[in-house]
Order: C-alpha cells, then sequence, then structure tokens
C-alpha cells in the first residue's frame, strides 16, 4: 500500500547533524512548541543498487506551491495523493524533470561534491537566517510518548522521512509505490528566496503506472 500518512511538515530548522549514520541526514525542526526529526536519505543501503541517489535541484517552485506553502500553519499537515494540491509527484506534476536528476555521492573528501554538502548548504542558510522555513514532503512517524528521539533526545520522537520519489519501486519496496505522494525539501529563505531538493533511488524507474508500479 502506499507510504501513510502522507503530508508535509512545515517549521523552523534549529540543528542539524550530518554524521548521524551512513544513510541519512537528519535535521531538526521546531514548529510551535513541538520537535520533529526530519531523516533525508543520501545513501541507498539496497544490495545490488548503486549507493548514490539521484539528484535535483531548483529555486523557483509554481506560484500555485508557494502559495499553497505559505498558507500552512506550522506542524504537520496530511495531504491528499492526488493532482491539483501540494502532493508532489515527480513523474506527473511537471517540478521535477527526471532526466535533469543526476547520481551524487552521498559523502566525498572536499567541499560542495556530495549530497551532504548539497543539503547541508541549505540547513546552515536556514540556522543563519531567520525567518526560514523549512517544508519536508514524505511520510509522518511518531508522535511516539514513551520514545526519545534517537539521535536528538527529545520526548515524545516525532518526524517525517520518506523525503524521496516514492513510486517506481521493485522487490520489498514496492508496497510504498502510490502516485502523488513524492517528498522532497522546499527551503524558503527571507525575501521569498526558494531552494527545493529532489532526491530518487538509482532503482527506481520514472515510467510507472496508475498505482505508481514499474510498467
Amino acid at each position: 500500500m502506499p507510504i501513510a500518512p502522507y503530508g508535509v511538515l512545515k517549521g523552523t530548522v534549529i540543528g542539524h547533524d550530518r554524521d548521524a549514520d551512513d544513510d541519512h541526514y537528519q535535521v531538526l525542526v521546531r514548529s510551535g512548541r513541538t520537535l520533529h526529526r526530519v531523516a533525508v536519505n543520501v545513501r541507498s543501503s539496497a544490495p545490488k543498487s548503486p549507493s548514490a541517489l539521484l539528484y535535483a535541484s531548483a529555486t523557483t517552485l509554481p506560484k500555485a506551491v508557494v502559495e499553497g506553502l505559505r498558507a500552512l500553519p506550522a506542524g504537520f499537515r496530511a495531504l491528499a495523493s492526488k493532482p491539483g494540491g501540494l502532493a508532489l509527484d515527480y513523474v506527473r506534476s511537471g517540478i521535477v524533470k527526471p532526466r535533469a536528476m543526476k547520481p551524487l555521492p552521498p559523502d566525498a573528501p572536499g567541499a560542495d561534491n556530495d549530497l551532504k554538502d548539497a543539503i547541508e548548504a541549505s540547513v546552515l542558510r536556514a540556522l543563519k537566517e531567520p525567518g526560514s522555513v523549512l517544508h519536508a514532503l514524505g511520510a509522518k512517524w511518531g508522535p511516539e510518548p514513551n520514545r526519545r528521539d534517537r539521535y536528538f533526545g527529545f520526548l515524545p520522537g516525532s518526524g517525517v522521512h520518506d523525503i524521496h520519489m516514492n513510486q517506481g519501486n521493485s522487490g520489498k519496496y514496492r508496497k510504498d509505490n502510490g502516485i502523488h505522494q513524492d517528498g522532497a525539501l522546499y527551503f524558503e529563505f527571507p525575501g521569498g528566496r526558494w531552494k527545493a531538493y529532489f532526491l530518487a533511488f538509482q532503482s527506481q524507474s520514472f515510467d510507472t503506472d496508475a498505482r505508481g508500479h514499474p510498467r
């Protein structure tokens, strides 16, 4: 079945952990008085699959998306997986150009040459510039009233993951397939400046049917 609950988390970046584990970049977000962790995949651990994710970014978004994001209150909001709203589909929405997505290593020696560097640039900017807002599209977990967050230690544990394309999967991840339920990061900085991040695994197909399965 498709991922659930699918939606968007809106909040302020207040911390991060680049090296919490090899497969993710962890971002600490506050929405009102509530803390969340955004777990962003930067590496594939699937056997027989390249470790580098496909990556693309953008500095502009459609006007309707910008207006919709700005109208949201802080916190997590579930999104209906259908066209015409904020739900994202890499294949159908027209926001992502699959052919423009290129493999980027998760972590490599040097500066500005890997996926962690790319994400960290906007995370550090958001921490530096008051008024910056992060919108994370993906699947929510929690709240977990009896479990502290494993990386940042807050209670109850809560967050968003699956910040990547969520269709075109085969094998054990086929169950996660669906349309209009893809993940992304949208940073809005003061002055109406945007930075969007789109991620996909090289094992995923961009040729999908009406249920998000590979054709």
